[in-house]
């Protein structure tokens, strides 16, 4: 089944202005994703990495794109296809909180 890269973003003013019962469903599809076999995280402090020709390693902390809405967390899912995909995010808490859910299929590699 394909494989899908779900990108959170939101913040805690969203979340907060978002009614109980809501966010409960939310969660409540966060949990049924999770027993699909989705692995979902919260995401933390990043660390850049780079190696120019294989020279040596630099990183720096911190993200290195900008957005306005801060990235809540990250996800990988299975889906039949990008539509199935874009429903069951569209009922995550990001998706629900005044945030945004980014859905990008993963092409893998061999």
């Amino acid at each position: 089944m394909p494989k899908f890269i779900t990108i959170g973003y939101g913040d805690p003013a969203g979340y907060d202005r978002t009614p109980g019962p809501v966010k409960d469903a939310a969660h409540a599809q966060d949990a049924k994703l999770r027993s699909e076999g989705a692995v979902i995280g919260i995401a933390d402090t990043p660390v850049q990495v780079r190696n120019p020709e294989a020279r040596g390693v630099e990183t720096r902390d911190g993200p290195f794109m900008s957005s306005a809405l801060p990235i809540a967390g990250f996800a990988v899912i299975e889906a039949t296809d990008l539509a199935d995909a874009i429903e069951k995010v569209s009922h995550v808490p990001c998706a629900i909180a005044h945030g945004v859910v980014e859905v990008w299929p993963l092409k893998e590699v061999s």
